[in-house]
């Protein structure tokens, strides 16, 4: 029977841990042990971070939403009941779309609350 040596995957799987930490700080990005609780940890908050940008895309939507509405004289709250009370669909990202680049059409909107 032959021999079986298992150092290219042992060397395969570390190297690719470096690969993932390169540029990180210290030892980081050259000690495995380190390495690799570095790269777990990267993933956990890069998952986090996934979540956490919708949400501040939604604050933000928000705050654009409310700034054109007060310039057409109501607020971001009564415009959102209106359009949900007229049964008007259009979500907070084509909101923020019309009241920048189309504000003709967001207007017309608004009318169609009122």
């Amino acid at each position: 029977m032959t021999r079986i040596k298992r150092g290219l995957m042992h060397n395969k799987r570390r190297a690719n841990i470096l690969k993932h930490t390169k540029g990180f700080r210290w030892g980081r990005k050259s000690k495995i042990k380190v390495a690799k609780v570095a790269k777990m940890k990267a993933g956990q908050y890069a998952f986090a971070f996934r979540r956490t940008k919708k949400r501040l895309a939604r604050g933000n939507w928000n705050i654009s939403i409310n700034a054109a509405a007060r310039q057409a004289g109501t607020t971001y709250s009564k415009l959102m009941g209106a359009l949900n009370k007229k049964n008007i669909k259009l979500n907070r990202k084509v909101l923020v779309e019309l009241a920048k680049d189309y504000k003709k059409i967001f207007d017309e909107v608004l009318k169609a609350v009122k």
